[in-house]
């Protein structure tokens, strides 16, 4: 049986995304510091359970509407408050979601990198 390894994001500037993506995650670096000159990293979760996040020197710009994201689990609403302010206060960015339904379990950020995540509050079943 196969399982998901690492999931990739491309990155402009991956020492940005490396900082941004360990304290969110907290992730660390899974060969060491991370390098100016770096054009592939490879974040692992500090407590070694979950996937690794490998970000890789991108010259492409974001999709405004990916067709891959990654969504961040919330345990309710509070929760998911507490992280996105949390989020944003580490330098994410509220996405003004063109495509949000009524009454959302999600709220769409953005990395440093203008890649696009959600927080979803799972406590609504």
């Amino acid at each position: 049986m196969i399982s998901i390894g690492t999931i990739v994001m491309g990155a402009s500037d991956v020492r940005r995304a490396a900082e941004f993506w360990s304290r969110a995650l907290d992730y660390v670096p899974r060969d060491g510091e991370v390098e100016d000159d770096w054009v592939v990293l490879v974040l692992v979760p500090a407590d070694g359970a979950g996937p690794g996040l490998s970000l890789g020197l991108s010259g492409t710009p974001v999709q405004e509407h990916p067709r891959v994201h990654l969504d961040l689990y919330a345990s309710d609403a509070a929760e998911q408050a507490a992280e996105v302010t949390r989020l944003v206060s580490l330098g994410a960015e509220r996405v003004d979601w063109d495509l949000y339904p009524d009454a959302p379990d999600f709220v769409v950020l953005a990395d440093t990198e203008g890649n696009r995540f959600c927080v979803i509050d799972t406590g609504r079943g």
